[in-house]
C-alpha cells in the first residue's frame, strides 16, 4: 500500500497500454521491500515537455521514456550520459540534486539479451538490421560499438536508414556501416550472422514476416525486438529455415534491470522481473522463444 513516503516511478509514451514495465518493476519493488510504485502515463508529443517538468517538480524517483519521445527527451535534458550522447536518444531519466539526467539503457539491454539468447554478442559478426527508428538506433550503436564486423541497415524510409548508417559510422569510427534499400536487402540478409527486426511489423494480428523465410539460413541468429508475442511472424519464418530465434523480452528485461540499478542503487532481482514478464506474455507455462 502506498503512503506519503512512496517513491513514484513511471513510463511516459504514446501509446503505453501495452507496456509490461509496470508489472516488471512493481514486482521488483515488492520483492525487495521498497516503498515504491511504477505507473504508466500516456503522454502525447505536445504534452511531453510539460509532463517531464511535472515529474521533476513532483519529486518522481525516475522515468522510463518510450515511443515516440526518446529523441525529444534527449534534446530537453541538459545532462546526459555517454550512451545517450552516442545514440541521441534517452529511455531512462534519474532525478538527482543536480537535476534530471538522461541515459540510454537500450544499448546494454540489447547486448545482454543477445548474450542470454545466443551465448555471445555481435563481435566479429555481420549484422543485418531492419528498422532505423528508436529501437533500431540503439541496436545499431550497440552492434557497432560491440565489434560487429559489418552492419547493414535497411528501412522502408530509405533516407532514415542512410542517415543512421552515416551517423553510426561517424560517431563510432566503424569502417563498415552501410544502408541498403528494401529491394536490395536479400544478399545482406543471407550473408548476415545476426538478423534483427527493429520494426513494429509483427505486433498486429494479420502481420506477416518482413523478411521471407527463404532468405534465412540454418544456425543464423535472428532477434525480434517485439516482446508482446512469444513468437512473431518474423521468428516463425526464420525458425522454418533452421535459424535460432529470440523475441524482445530479454531486451526489455535487461534495459529495465539497468534502469532499476540507476534509480535505486540496488541490484535488480532479475529472476523475479523475468517471471513477471513471462507470465504476462506466455501465461503460466513459461514457454521459451529461442530455438
Amino acid at each position: 500500500m502506498s503512503d506519503a513516503a512512496t517513491r513514484v516511478f513511471a513510463i511516459l509514451g504514446h501509446p503505453v497500454r501495452h507496456s509490461l514495465s509496470p508489472r516488471m518493476h512493481n514486482e521488483a519493488f515488492h520483492h525487495l521491500g521498497l516503498n515504491a510504485i511504477y505507473v504508466a502515463f500516456d503522454v502525447t508529443a505536445e504534452e511531453f515537455s510539460t509532463a517531464l517538468n511535472g515529474a521533476a517538480a513532483l519529486g518522481f524517483g525516475g522515468l522510463n521514456i518510450t515511443i515516440p519521445h526518446k529523441q525529444a527527451a534527449f534534446h530537453l535534458l541538459e545532462r546526459r550520459d555517454s550512451s545517450a550522447e552516442l545514440t541521441g536518444a534517452v529511455n531512462t531519466i534519474c532525478f538527482g540534486e543536480d537535476g534530471p539526467k538522461g541515459y540510454n539503457t537500450d544499448m546494454p539491454g540489447f547486448l545482454a539479451a543477445l548474450e542470454e539468447a545466443f551465448g555471445a554478442g555481435p563481435r566479429d559478426r555481420k549484422v543485418f538490421l531492419l528498422g532505423a527508428g528508436g529501437a533500431g538506433r540503439a541496436v545499431a550503436f550497440a552492434c557497432a560499438t560491440a565489434g560487429a564486423s559489418m552492419l547493414t541497415i535497411c528501412d522502408i524510409d530509405t533516407s532514415r536508414a542512410r542517415h543512421l548508417a552515416r551517423e553510426v559510422g561517424e560517431k563510432t569510427g566503424h569502417p563498415a556501416v552501410l544502408s541498403v534499400q528494401p529491394q536490395e536487402k536479400n544478399t545482406a540478409v543471407r550473408e548476415a550472422d545476426l538478423v534483427v527486426n527493429a520494426t513494429p511489423v509483427g505486433m498486429h494480428k494479420d502481420d506477416v514476416s518482413p523478411i521471407e523465410s527463404q532468405l534465412f539460413r540454418e544456425q543464423q541468429w535472428v532477434y525480434d525486438v517485439i516482446y508482446v508475442k512469444p513468437v512473431t511472424p518474423f521468428m516463425q519464418a526464420a525458425a522454418a529455415a533452421g535459424a535460432l530465434t529470440a523475441n524482445g523480452l530479454g531486451m526489455l528485461l535487461h534495459q529495465g534491470a539497468e534502469a532499476f540499478r540507476l534509480w535505486t542503487g540496488r541490484e535488480p532481482p532479475i529472476p523475479i522481473m523475468r517471471r513477471a514478464l513471462e507470465a504476462a506474455v506466455y501465461g503460466n507455462d513459461g514457454a521459451e522463444t529461442s530455438g
